[in-house]
């Protein structure tokens, strides 16, 4: 298993977010209000949103995204086996850095896992 912490790395990012959010209102409310309006449950679930903007994370190689999509997958009950169908589709369509990554988002699923699920 991975030693990478990702439940840190979403604190560190939230940080620094809260930081640009003084700085730079304006943006980050823009920024707030797009994410809201994509992820909003609609013909698609958010389950289903939250599973592709992890896709999307994985394949452009950015931890802060599996951290923060990881975490709200096990807020909205997505299984293992969801996250792993999804993680197949990474691999084949983003090769081996996606593998990488997909074995950094495993990870990160196990670490991030309520205790009472682990």
């Amino acid at each position: 298993m991975s030693t990478f912490d990702h439940t840190s790395l979403v604190q560190n990012i939230n940080q620094q977010i809260k930081s640009l959010r003084t700085t730079q209102p304006d943006t980050m409310t823009a920024f707030n209000q797009l994410a809201r309006s994509a992820m909003t449950e609609g013909q698609v679930s958010a389950k289903h949103k939250e599973l592709i903007a992890l896709a999307i994370g994985i394949t452009q190689h950015c931890s802060g995204c599996v951290g923060f999509h990881v975490k709200a997958l096990q807020k909205l009950g997505c299984t293992r086996a969801e996250l792993e169908e999804m993680l197949a589709v990474c691999v084949y369509m983003g090769g081996g850095p996606a593998l990488m990554y997909a074995a950094e988002t495993l990870a990160a699923w196990e670490n991030m896992a309520p205790q009472a699920a682990k």
